[in-house]
């Protein structure tokens, strides 16, 4: 059945490459929402673009237009992607993000659509022609085309869950909402689009959140609610040792018994998505004990969706640990699909399976090994230039003093 929806979904979005001259001349049609909403941040703050997201034309899987971890469960290829989000448009209008007090019409369209548990009927006319292409972005997931809207309509029920609608209507902080959320399953994927458009918080403050930033403000939001936890469980008791691979993006995850420290190293070989220099580039960001009070400005998005599924494992076992990533982002990973990528690569890392070790010198020995054996990459340089192994090092020394 799902083989069946991937091919179908897939096969349906890549036609619309082939009929560009034909989809200019579309101005009105019925669709169906995934639901998703995207607020743009290329305008002047606080002027934002919102944008209705939905195929030109309805699609009863319509979902799958949208749905990154279902994209991972069924390990879909960048071409299917790709093809995928080429079939989806970005009805879009002008806002100001404190425009979501105001209850204007096209607002509290997006508000529904993006609030909405299943997908959301619509109909859609717009302004002008429709605008084709595709950029990369290390946080967003692309989308193939964009038009101005001039009309929309919801012409099906949306349905709101319970525990939404009490956050909504809650005067509560957002972090407060965005926690007791994600306490009862709703994902960081669902998340990033209630905070987006701006229906969390107090009255007095909504507003809001380009697409972007919620995605990112959301990874941090969800990850310092589980640090506080992971803070005061006990040191795992082996050293652990995870790696996998998922859209040419290579994990090794080194977890060392000690107190919450977290390290992210991203390499980008020549021909990446990100670096098309004949040179390997590399970013690095890193957390003590206290956290970050800064943004991580190198790896960005990535640092956030690498640490939040980290601190669910931890979360789940009830351990804390000192934690060494590794990104080998390769040149099979040839077009940028957005951080879920990152995000759903650490996931099946850890899924994989964990192999233990007695001491830091056989985990790194053997994380040596695996990087060369099977991705072809020599761990010494990260080794030498790691804060976190570096401040493991002096921390045993002091211990063999005293």
């Amino acid at each position: 059945m799902s083989s069946d929806i991937k091919f179908e979904a897939v096969t349906k979005a890549a036609k619309f490459k082939f009929n560009y001259n034909d989809l200019k001349k579309i101005s009105k049609f019925e669709s169906i929402s995934p639901p998703s909403v995207f607020v743009g941040s290329k305008l002047q703050y606080p002027n934002v673009n919102v944008g209705i997201m939905s195929p030109l034309e309805r699609d009863d899987n319509a979902w799958v237009y949208d749905d990154m971890k279902y994209w991972a469960k069924e390990n879909f290829s960048i071409s299917d992607v790709v093809h995928l989000r080429e079939g989806l448009l970005n009805s879009r209008f002008k806002s100001k993000v404190h425009d979501v007090r105001l209850n204007k019409r096209f607002v509290e369209i997006a508000k529904d659509i993006a609030i909405a548990s299943r997908p959301v009927d619509v109909e859609i006319e717009l302004k002008n022609r429709l605008e084709f292409g595709r950029k990369n972005d290390k946080v967003l997931t692309p989308h193939g085309m964009k038009a101005d809207l001039k009309d929309a309509k919801v012409v099906s029920n949306v349905k709101i869950e319970q525990k939404v609608d009490k956050v909504i209507n809650d005067d509560i902080k957002s972090v407060q909402g965005m926690n007791y959320l994600y306490k009862n399953n709703f994902d960081e994927y669902s998340l990033a689009k209630i905070l987006s458009v701006g229906v969390l918080g107090l009255k007095k403050d909504k507003k809001m959140v380009p697409t972007r930033w919620s995605i990112t403000a959301t990874d941090d939001t969800i990850g310092k609610y589980l640090w506080k936890s992971v803070r005061e469980y006990p040191w795992i008791e082996n050293h652990e040792l995870f790696f996998g691979e998922f859209l040419g993006n290579q994990y090794l995850i080194l977890l060392f018994p000690g107190v919450w420290t977290y390290e992210l190293f991203e390499l980008y070989y020549p021909g990446s998505s990100w670096n098309p220099t004949s040179e390997m580039k590399a970013s690095t960001d890193y957390e003590g004990y206290e956290g970050r009070k800064d943004y991580a400005s190198n790896c960005v998005g990535g640092y956030y969706a690498s640490r939040l599924p980290i601190l669910e494992y931890l979360n789940s076992i009830r351990k804390q640990a000192s934690v060494l990533v590794i990104r080998l982002e390769t040149p099979s990973y040839w077009a940028a699909l957005g951080v879920w990528v990152v995000r759903e690569s650490v996931r099946k890392a850890l899924a994989r399976g964990v192999m233990k070790f007695e001491t830091n010198e056989e985990l790194l020995e053997s994380a040596k090994k695996i990087a060369e054996i099977k991705y072809d990459f020599d761990n010494d340089l990260i080794y030498s230039k790691s804060k976190l192994l570096s401040n493991m090092k002096s921390q045993t020394s002091l211990r063999k003093w005293f």
